[in-house]
């Protein structure tokens, strides 16, 4: 595979709606009201409810695994949480992910991919970057 930094590798939008944030409270065991319950998000001062940022994070993370064909070949992950995902009902959220070549490291057989992760244009994850090793 030739790549060079600036290389866009994988672009993907992922839908999240009401129904998936339930089956995830029930996968992670998190069922925060944030995510399910539109009174006391508002209460708190969120404008709806909220995706949960574990699943934003995976949910991007699963772009970069896609395009390598092997999601154990992601060695490192990291994100900044920089904006919730409102979530409204009825409806859906659309998180935009763009996956670029940030850095290649040849000697150690590792590319760094720079996600950009969005929903309407404004970022939610900050610094978003997956470490790959490369076959």
């Amino acid at each position: 595979m030739t790549l060079a930094v600036g290389d866009q590798v994988a672009r993907r939008e992922i839908t999240v709606d009401r129904a998936r944030l339930i089956r995830y409270a029930g996968a992670s065991g998190d069922f925060n009201p944030i995510h399910w319950n539109e009174r006391v998000a508002t209460s708190v001062g969120l404008p709806d409810v909220i995706a949960h940022g574990m699943w934003t994070m995976g949910a991007a993370s699963s772009v970069v695994a896609d395009w390598i064909g092997d999601p154990g070949a992601i060695i490192d992950y990291q994100v900044r949480f920089s904006r919730p995902v409102p979530v409204a009902d009825p409806g859906a959220a659309t998180i935009e992910v763009t996956a670029v070549v940030g850095a290649l490291d040849t000697e150690a057989g590792t590319v760094r991919i720079d996600l950009t992760v969005a929903v309407d244009g404004v970022r939610v994850l900050g610094k978003a970057q997956a470490l790959v090793r490369l076959s």
